[in-house]
């Protein structure tokens, strides 16, 4: 069984996270409550707060979703779903974050 995670990070440690092709996942991952778009959202933003408390100063928020095994430490970078992240580096803290799917990493990397 596996469980849908948010997880908040950072684009540096999605650099090193990419290279490792593994994304470590906290003993108690953000989840949403239930499968309503309403749940989705708030489990997202939540993620969100938590990436922005990873931060060292000004930067963007990260939050990657994967399918995450029960019991699992980390995940391969192949079962994230997609990436969440800010436009810009002084985004207001209630905007939403962009979509970005798995082969955007990369790109996304670059413009950092």
């Amino acid at each position: 069984m596996s469980v849908r995670a948010y997880l908040p990070t950072t684009l540096d440690l999605l650099a090193r996270f990419h290279a490792e092709a593994a994304v470590p996942v906290d003993a108690d991952p953000i989840t949403a409550e239930d499968d309503s778009e309403e749940a989705e959202y708030a489990a997202l933003m939540t993620a969100a707060d938590a990436s922005a408390a990873l931060l060292d100063g000004p930067g963007r928020r990260v939050v990657l979703v994967a399918e995450v095994p029960a019991g699992a430490t980390s995940v391969p970078v192949r079962l994230v779903a997609s990436v969440h992240v800010d436009t810009d580096d002084d985004a207001d803290p209630d905007d939403d974050l962009a979509w970005y799917a798995t082969q955007e990493i990369p790109d996304l990397l670059a413009g950092r």
